[in-house]
């Protein structure tokens, strides 16, 4: 989910040697020239002079929420004439030896040398990495450390200390306080709660007759009396479940409190699965993953639907909409109880069996993580906290900087202690209570600008990332959550939905980066989608394509994707139902020969997907139901649909019909996964494209150790058509399109070897066929790719024994 931003350019661009790291704060830092011997540090506090050939370290004021003033905590004055690299000014005999390690840090920052062109942004990285460095040591100082940080849910929200409950809130702007639920008859006079220095109101429930006062799974709300003297009722903060009654229609989510006995919990069975070289992502929503026109569970959804998921082997799950949202038709992204799973598909032990089933099956689970924003909601909502006070006592910015005007949601102030340790804590107790193996992060375009990236088109010049239009306190939150997951839970797979193309946001923290593993490919599907409505198939060009697909950072992995839900969504369609259309419900029967458009719907459709897996990305994504050519779009239910549920759902009767094309396209899916399963040519770095001719629209790429051919010719057959590969030998088909089983005419035989010869002479490439030493000659029916691997020298296969490889590649 992101804003109108559109991704014009990931590759390496030059920025400008001037550096504006204002944040309106009349800070200003510039470097007069690249052969200026000095850099001025304007300050309030003092002026200092460096000299150094244009090495602006930035020497800023330091955010006073953060760094001075903690919600009250006085931390420490800022020291005059205190260079930028010493962090804290408590160290005693290792200060030294402390100083000079963040000086070399700072001064040898691993990202500059990665890409050299960033050099002229030194000061940028510098900075944004010290605060990243201040803010840690801070947190050590007076937390203990970053995973005792995060460990929140443990003294906010509902706890047992003892033989008691306690309960904590933060709302430093209430005047009052009061725990109101069943338990007390929504009267909270004998439950009032008192107020600590730095805004935490606390109050303590003992047992009855050796129970919880508090029944499991009764509901429960937070009282505050604000400013003007009126009381008001919101769900607390950190409630880990959250109803609302389904015959009450528009009715306000309760909290509940969860902490059923322990015969009612739901105990992990099985462990957790290692890092896979490279995701292979199911995209899933479990609402809407049923067949029938209805939300369905999280019980369903393991039982029907990742049995599914491992069929087309499939290594990653990642789960939408799974923090509890008020709104349905929002997809899970105006989260309304951040700590909550979403009661709409059951309760937290259900979801903990969804992935503790998967696990078993041998699949990861990511979640999609909406750190981006919260719900505008004030009822059932953090929003609710938010009753006028200071941008210090809130969870968000005040102002126009608190309010996403394209997405009518609030916007978090990252550079709040309480806001950082509820975020972080929000991420370890998704992470442990529930064992999430990483996320998704969403919106990470808007956490990384002030503008949010709305009405912004990025071209890939530097200084479009590196200025003041960067939002420095996001970047930290991101650096420290990132810091975090590893530290947690090192095998975590964390992925960064960044449409701007921000150099440094797949590269480690150590080296200055964000620590992200990957970002989303977000500029591809929006090319497909550029071709297939508006221009003919004789029209696209191979070469924008392949440059569409491999232009990404080096060193700085993606994860793609043809579509995702955003391209399913009302108002837009399928792949499937942009190439088929209306024949999708006419013209899918095997009973008869299939029409021009479904032929070449279903042939595209496969091309589509498989070249942008084999050749986007170091990952490939895909959405629920697209894998079979899904018709149609998605809706949820809403007022301008009479509240249907009819396109809320998943048709699987439709691949599951044996009568039916849908299944030649599911059948295409689950060989492209079982190809790079046993090629692993997605985690392969060997990526070399020898042709993209336009003449013959054909493009054949090499990626890892297998050669990739793709004909997009509408009617060329090509006989005897050479491409060239790297490694002499014999090759054969591991993977066609065209085989009569994915819904082609099996004009490739697949018992043919292909000998290759050597083109050129050894050791001058320039003489050699499309820059490739050796070649070998193939049959290339229209509209079809095909994949060829070299036959191990000691193979036995022969004759007909590989007959079978379509869809199932086999190394003997």
């Amino acid at each position: 989910m992101q804003g109108s931003t559109l991704a014009l350019g990931f590759g390496l661009g030059v920025g400008s040697s001037d550096v504006n790291l204002s944040r309106g704060s009349g800070w200003h830092c510039h470097c007069h020239s690249k052969n200026s011997e000095r850099t001025q540090f304007s300050s309030k506090q003092d002026s200092t002079w460096q000299s150094n050939s244009s090495k602006c370290l930035l020497r800023k004021d330091l955010p006073r929420n953060l760094h001075t003033l903690l919600n009250g905590r006085v931390i420490s004055k800022f020291p005059a004439r205190r260079r930028i690299f010493i962090v804290h000014s408590t160290m005693k005999n290792n200060k030294s030896t402390m100083n000079r390690t963040i000086e070399d840090e700072l001064e040898n920052l691993a990202v500059l040398t990665v890409d050299p062109s960033l050099a002229s942004h030194k000061a940028h990285f510098q900075y944004r990495y010290t605060k990243y460095l201040q803010q840690k040591q801070t947190i050590e100082k007076y937390e203990g450390s970053l995973e005792d940080f995060s460990q929140g849910y443990l003294k906010f929200g509902f706890n047992r200390e003892g033989n008691k409950i306690v309960y904590r809130e933060w709302a430093p702007a209430a005047k009052e306080a009061q725990l109101i639920g069943d338990f007390n008859a929504w009267n909270g006079l004998g439950h009032r709660m008192e107020r600590d220095q730095f805004g935490v109101w606390t109050v303590y429930i003992p047992d009855k007759d050796g129970n919880p006062a508090i029944p499991h799974g009764s509901k429960v709300k937070f009282r505050m009396k604000v400013a003007n003297g009126t009381w008001i009722d919101r769900i607390p903060a950190w409630i880990r479940y959250a109803t609302v009654d389904p015959s009450n229609f528009g009715a306000a989510y309760d909290g509940v409190y969860w902490d059923p006995p322990p015969s009612k919990r739901y105990e992990f069975k099985y462990p957790r699965l290692p890092k896979p070289e490279a995701p292979r992502i199911y995209e899933a929503h479990v609402g809407m993953s049923g067949i029938e026109p209805r939300v369905t569970s999280y019980v369903e959804f393991a039982e029907n639907v990742l049995p599914r998921i491992k069929a087309n082997n499939y290594n990653t799950v990642q789960l939408m909409a799974v923090a509890e949202h008020s709104y349905y038709g929002s997809f899970g992204y105006h989260v309304t109880n951040i700590f909550a799973p979403s009661s709409r598909s059951g309760t937290p032990e259900d979801l903990k069996f969804l992935i503790d089933k998967a696990h078993s099956l041998g699949l990861r689970v990511l979640m999609d993580m909406v750190h981006s924003h919260a719900s505008n909601n004030v009822t059932d909502g953090l929003n609710g906290y938010d009753i006028g006070q200071t941008a210090e006592e809130s969870y968000f910015h005040t102002g126009e900087r608190g309010y996403h005007k394209l997405w009518d949601s609030r916007l978090f102030n990252y550079g709040n202690w309480e806001v950082q340790r509820f975020l972080l804590s929000n991420l370890r107790w998704w992470l442990e209570e529930f064992q999430f193996d990483g996320f998704r992060f969403d919106g990470v375009t808007s956490m990384l600008y002030h503008h949010h990236g709305i009405n912004v088109g990025f071209t890939g010049n530097y200084r479009e990332y590196f200025g003041k239009a960067t939002d420095v306190d996001s970047i930290v939150y991101l650096m420290l959550a990132n810091s975090l997951i590893r530290n947690i839970y090192p095998d975590a797979t964390v992925i960064a939905e960044d449409v701007s193309g921000m150099p440094t946001l797949g590269r480690p923290i150590s080296e200055g980066g964000l620590g992200f593993d990957y970002r989303l490919a977000m500029a591809i599907p929006d090319k497909w989608i550029e071709y297939l409505k508006h221009k003919l198939d004789e029209q696209w060009s191979m070469k924008e394509i392949v440059l569409t697909l491999t232009n990404r950072r080096y060193t700085e992995k993606c994860v793609a994707y043809a579509e995702s839900h955003d391209q399913s969504i009302v108002g837009d369609k399928t792949i499937a139902f942009s190439l088929m259309d209306k024949e999708m419900y006419s013209a899918m029967s095997c009973l008869q020969s299939p029409s021009p458009v479904v032929d070449r719907g279903i042939a595209l459709h496969k091309m589509i997907h498989f070249i942008t897996m084999a050749l986007g990305g170091e990952g490939y994504l895909n959405f629920m139901g697209n894998e079979f050519g899904h018709p149609e779009w998605i809706d949820f239910p809403r007022e301008g649909n009479g509240w249907s549920y009819e396109k809320c759902r998943r048709q699987w009767n439709l691949v599951d019909a044996d009568h039916l094309r849908y299944k030649f396209m599911n059948n295409f899916d689950k060989a492209m996964n079982e190809l790079d399963e046993k090629f692993h040519f997605l985690a392969s770095s060997k990526q070399i494209v020898s042709s993209a001719n336009e003449e013959e629209k054909v493009i054949v790429f090499e990626r890892g150790d297998i050669v990739f051919v793709f004909n997009f010719h509408p009617e060329s057959t090509y006989s005897g058509y050479k491409i060239g590969c790297d490694m002499p030998g014999k090759y054969r088909v591991a993977l066609d399109s065209d085989a009569l089983e994915f819904g082609g005419y099996g004009r490739v035989r697949h018992d043919v070897d292909h000998f290759t010869s050597p083109e050129g002479v050894p050791g001058k490439p320039e003489t050699n066929f499309n820059g490739r030493p050796n070649s070998f000659k193939i049959l290339m029916p229209p509209r079809t790719c095909l994949v060829y691997f070299k036959v191990p020298e000691t193979s036995h296969l022969t004759g007909d024994s590989t007959s079978s490889m379509v869809g199932k590649p086999v190394l003997a």
